[in-house]
Parts: structure tokens; C-alpha cells; sequence
């Protein structure tokens, strides 16, 4: 296809505070004429592997959507299979699915960060570039747009080699607070100059908050003004602060915003977490408990008075899985497959074989407790460490696959070492083995501090590993506690964040399955009958845009 100039990306030093002159015949950025951009082509990606693997479940007719038409921008920093460091990059890729299924129109807009794998890069479609005003004293920099169409989904690429052609997505403050300034502006910049203007711009974390801020400051008096604002807060303890004078100078925004109620953090910081917060229409986070959760001090890291200010716009929608990848019946990667009908059986030989594969004694009588995380505080692993000694009674096997602080990587080699046979510690991440130990195990330990949301235990339900898990955030809303007098729940939970608690809570699981192993298999069933895809929780962000733009 041609382009619509000859104008490339050029290289230029990776030093962040490199500029482009600003000439005096340029306009500002807000009166640059508005271009007609011909629609993509369709492109056919390069499918990741993952998903090239796994067919979409077909139980039931697709159901048809007659809500109204919105479209809606997502702006975050990764997606997923671009480029991923955690559960902010599946949520840009599964949740826009979702919601073109639901008569949405949905563009993603991202960094073209340089570690995109070539396969995705060399299928980007150009459509056009300009300059933009970014800094206090005028600074103008490059704008490009690639974009690649997928699944519904147009992704729109934010090109410039200074902010984004080296090294990995973050790598720290002094490095990214400029990026992320930077490509705030552009995301709009970008829609502004492709002349699609959506009904609701949905930010993502504290990379994408300063779009609330330009939207209604720099691009009031654009067509973009008509335009509703959503920003999700996926982990609250990463809020994009720095001293003002810097954030000041890479933002230009005016000095208005840096007060107490909008960016001001202390005596001398910008928190763009915070202005965001205090200039998007709607606050949401990834589920109702963690929502409560953040405007308490523990919880809201500096942030629970402000969140409490806003709790009027403030609400909780719990992430989903996409059954596209996580599908124990058609997932390729698993030793055998099956469903609820035929898990009982199937668990058994998947338990077998990942024994197995990991030089563990090969038992189906043992109970095998899986533990898939990063290795963090966060996780709950001090906890851990402390019980796992208790735990280990010649009837028990422990898992682990992850990498994190060093302190706990040594710790889990440490245990392997000691109780060879029973405990295997894979200190990396590996696809293919995260997916073997989903369907091997009998229960998943996530014991987290905080956890906004959390994928691994939805996973786990609906590979029909029973979840042991702390009564915080997303973990509370999707784990019903097991009753044994009734005998319903899904899982198995404990409140305050004690060792000892935790303790109590594996070994009522561990009751269940010895002594009562129907009850058991109960469980199981129930775990895989729970619908968990994205399609409920699109259903409530599709809600939410109606509402929104009415």
C-alpha cells in the first residue's frame, strides 16, 4: 500500500533529552488540519503460538449484540502478544476482543516499542506522521502511526525511535517519565490527526494517566473535547511520581495542574497517577474488593484520601480469561486434554506425567499444590516459607515456576534441595510449563498481600485446580470460601495475612481431598463450571460506556 508522505522515523541518540527545533512558521499542535487516513487493509498477523494452538470454545450460538455502536481508544503501554510483562498486556488483548463482539468499535493505541517481535513489525501498515509541541519551552518531536488490524481490533503503533527504539518497555523513572509524557500527548495527537474521535477514551495505569489531563487542558478546543474518559487502575502501587520541575518541563502542561487536587504529591512531587484519577470521568479497577481496598491507607499507598475524594466515580469490574489460550480442552500444550466431564480422569494422567517431567515421585495419591507467580512480597511469600516445612508430610508435592528477588528464588532452591522429590522449584517462566502445571495439580496457593484482580486463580478454576487463596482484592470476589456443612465453594480462602492462617487453610484442603474425596471432585466440577471468559466483564464496560456517553 503507499504511503501517505516519504517521511520516516529517523534515527536519533537514545538520549532522552534530545530535541527538535521548533520552526517559527509551525502551528500548535491543536490547529494541526485534520487528514482523512484511508481504513487498513486487512492484515493477516502472524499469530502467536499460543493462540495458533487453541480453537475459540463453541459451546453455544455466539450471541448477538444490539446495544448501541460506541467506539472507544484504549491507551496503555503493552498489550499482548506485542509486548507483555504482566496482567495490564492481556487485559489490552482480551478485553477490546471482547468488546468488538459486543458492537463495539475499538482501536488500541500503543508504544512501537523496539523489542516487538519483527512478525508483528514488518505487517505494520504507515498512515502518517507529523511534529507535535511536547515540552515547556516549545520542544517538538516526531509522531509516526503504524498500524496492524487483528481480530476486529485496529492497532495504532505511536513511532519514534529517541522514546521508543531501545531497550525494554520500563526501565526506569529518569527514562520513563519523559516516554510516558510523551506518548500521552501523542495517543491523542494520533486521533486528532487520523480524525476518528471516539465516544470514550479508556486509559490504562499511570504510563497512559496524563491523557485525562491533556484531553480537558491542551485539547479542549478539539473535537476530541466530546470524548468520555476511563482510567483503570490495575496496581496502584506504580503511580508515575517525580519531582514537579521535571514532569513540568516534558509534559508543557500548564502550571495549574500541578496544584494539591490534580498532580501535587507532597512538597515537590507530580503524581500522574493522581491527575489522571482527579481528571478522568470514571475511576474503575479490576475488581469491587480491591476498589474498597485502595481508599483505605494500607491499601491506597499514599492515594486513599484522594480515591476517597473521587469514590463518587469509582467503581470495580473483575478481569476475565480468554478461553482463546486457556482451554483445558483444546489447549495443545497440556499432556491430554479434557473437560468437565471428563476431568476427573484426565487431572490424574496430566498429575502424573508433569511428576514426571519434573523428577518428582510419580503418586497419584500425592496432593500436589502449584505455585505460579512472580516471586515478590506482593505474593505473599514470606508466608510461604514459613509454612512449607509444615506442609511437607510424605503426602504432599510443591511446585513453583517463577523468577523475582533473589532472597525467595534461593529460598525455593533451597527447599528443593532439602525435600528432593517432593518439591521441584523452576526459578524462570515458561509458557508451556505454566500451562502443564495448571492441569497436573490438585491446588493453586495464591497467598498475595494485595492482588487487584489476579489471573491465576481464575485460570486455575478453569483447568479445575481448587484455589488456596488470601481473602484480598480480586481473590475475595472470585473465591468462594468452602463450606463443609453445605458443601459449596470453589476454594479455599483465609483472612488476616498470617502464616498460621495460611497453614489452616491448606490443610482443610488437604482434608477434603484425603477424607472426603466426592466432596473433593465437587469442587473440581464447580470450578470448571464457572464461567470466567472476558464476555461478563465486557458486558459491564459496555454498561459503563453507554452510561458514560449519554
Amino acid at each position: 500500500m503507499a504511503k501517505k508522505s516519504t517521511k520516516k522515523t529517523t534515527s536519533r541518540p537514545a538520549a532522552v533529552n534530545s530535541k527538535r527545533a521548533k520552526s517559527k512558521e509551525a502551528e500548535i499542535l491543536e490547529d494541526l488540519p485534520k487528514k482523512e487516513v484511508p481504513t487498513a487493509d486487512p492484515v493477516e498477523p502472524a499469530v502467536e503460538e499460543v493462540a495458533s494452538e487453541v480453537s475459540v470454545e463453541s459451546a453455544a450460538p455466539e450471541e448477538i449484540y444490539t446495544t448501541p455502536r460506541k467506539s472507544v481508544a484504549f491507551i496503555g503501554s503493552e498489550c499482548y502478544p506485542f509486548v507483555k510483562t504482566g496482567g495490564l498486556g492481556d487485559v489490552m488483548y482480551a478485553l477490546p476482543k471482547a468488546l468488538v463482539k459486543q458492537n463495539c468499535d475499538v482501536r488500541v493505541i500503543l508504544p512501537r516499542y523496539k523489542c516487538i517481535p519483527w512478525e508483528y513489525q514488518e505487517k505494520m501498515v504507515y498512515r502518517g506522521a507529523f511534529d507535535m509541541d511536547l515540552c515547556a519551552d516549545g520542544s517538538r518531536y516526531y509522531v509516526g502511526i503504524m498500524e496492524y488490524v487483528w481480530d476486529g481490533v485496529v492497532y495504532d503503533f505511536i513511532d519514534n525511535e529517541e522514546f521508543f527504539g531501545w531497550g525494554n518497555p520500563y526501565t526506569d523513572l529518569v527514562q520513563d517519565i519523559p516516554k510516558y509524557c510523551y506518548f500521552a500527548k501523542a495517543a491523542l495527537a494520533a486521533l486528532n490527526y487520523m480524525d476518528w474521535i471516539p465516544d470514550i477514551i479508556h486509559c490504562h495505569d499511570w504510563q497512559a494517566a496524563l491523557v485525562p489531563v491533556y484531553l480537558r487542558t491542551q485539547f479542549e478546543n478539539t473535537a476530541l473535547s466530546s470524548a468520555k474518559t476511563i482510567l483503570t487502575i490495575h496496581n496502584l502501587r506504580f503511580q508515575g511520581v517525580y519531582n514537579i520541575p521535571t514532569i513540568r518541563y516534558w509534559s508543557g502542561l500548564p502550571d495549574y495542574v500541578f496544584d494539591l487536587g490534580a498532580l501535587k504529591s507532597g512538597y515537590n512531587d507530580a503524581n500522574m497517577m493522581k491527575g489522571g484519577l482527579a481528571y478522568a470521568n470514571v475511576i474503575t479497577t479490576v475488581s469491587q474488593t480491591y476498589a474498597g481496598e485502595i481508599q483505605t491507607p494500607f491499601y491506597g499507598d499514599g492515594l486513599d484520601g484522594h480515591l476517597r475524594y473521587h469514590s463518587g466515580k469509582l467503581r470495580g469490574i473483575v478481569n476475565g480469561i480468554d478461553y482463546d489460550i486457556w482451554n483445558p480442552s483444546t489447549d495443545a500444550r497440556l499432556y491430554e486434554n479434557y473437560d468437565i466431564s471428563t476431568v476427573l480422569d484426565k487431572k490424574k494422567e496430566n498429575k502424573r506425567k508433569l511428576q514426571e517431567e519434573l523428577g518428582l515421585f510419580q503418586d497419584d495419591q500425592k496432593f500436589v499444590i502449584g505455585l505460579i507467580s512472580r516471586l515478590t512480597n506482593q505474593k505473599g511469600l514470606d508466608l510461604v516459607n514459613a509454612i512449607l516445612p509444615n506442609i511437607m508430610d510424605g503426602n504432599t508435592q510443591f511446585v513453583v515456576l517463577g523468577t523475582g528477588d533473589q532472597m525467595y528464588e534461593n529460598s525455593f532452591r533451597y527447599y528443593e534441595g532439602a525435600y528432593k522429590g517432593n518439591v521441584c522449584s523452576n526459578i524462570m517462566y515458561d509458557e508451556t510449563r505454566a500451562h502443564r502445571i495448571y492441569a497436573g495439580a490438585d491446588a493453586l496457593l495464591v497467598p498475595s498481600l494485595f492482588e487487584p484482580c489476579g489471573l491465576t486463580q481464575l485460570i486455575a478454576m478453569h483447568y479445575g485446580t481448587v484455589p488456596i487463596v488470601r481473602e484480598t482484592g480480586g481473590l475475595k470476589d472470585t473465591v468462594i470460601p468452602y463450606n463443609m456443612f453445605s458443601n459449596t465453594g470453589n476454594g479455599f480462602t483465609f483472612d488476616r495475612y498470617e502464616a498460621g492462617l495460611l497453614l489452616d487453610a491448606i490443610n482443610r484442603a488437604k482434608d477434603l481431598y484425603f477424607n472426603s474425596r466426592w466432596c473433593w471432585d465437587e469442587v473440581v466440577q464447580r470450578d470448571m463450571d464457572k464461567v470466567l471468559s472476558w464476555e461478563n466483564s465486557a458486558k459491564q464496560y459496555k454498561e459503563l460506556y453507554l452510561d458514560l456517553a449519554r
